[in-house]
């Protein structure tokens, strides 16, 4: 069994930042293609923030290219998720998404709520 979870949401003013961190559980004998974040903002459907390979560059939503940044570590099975500069419209629930390379199946976690202020 995998499970993502992820931590780091919270409360912060704009301009802010956040650091999202989604590790997997039961990873010992997995590993991941591609890695991502993803949100939900209220009354809104679920959008692409950031995607990882395994190897290679990643690829940024228009709405956060230059202000946020995705990196993984592929021996814990980790992905992060460092944002800047946040502003109100970043406001929504961050899910952490993991593709096995073991299985094809794709992974989600619970959420973490991103809430910025004005």
């Amino acid at each position: 069994q995998v499970q993502l979870v992820e931590s780091g949401g919270g409360l912060v003013q704009a301009g802010g930042s956040l650091r999202l961190s989604c590790a997997a559980s039961g990873s010992s004998i997995f590993s991941f293609n591609t890695m991502g974040w993803y949100r939900q903002a209220p009354g809104k459907q679920r959008e692409w923030v950031a995607i990882s390979p395994r190897v290679g560059s990643p690829n940024y939503a228009d709405s956060v290219k230059g202000r946020f940044t995705i990196s993984r570590d592929n021996a814990k099975n980790m992905v992060y998720l460092q944002m800047n500069s946040l502003n109100p419209e970043d406001t929504a629930v961050y899910y952490c998404n993991a593709l096995s390379v073991n299985n094809g199946r794709n992974y989600w976690g619970q959420g973490t709520q991103v809430t910025v202020s004005s």
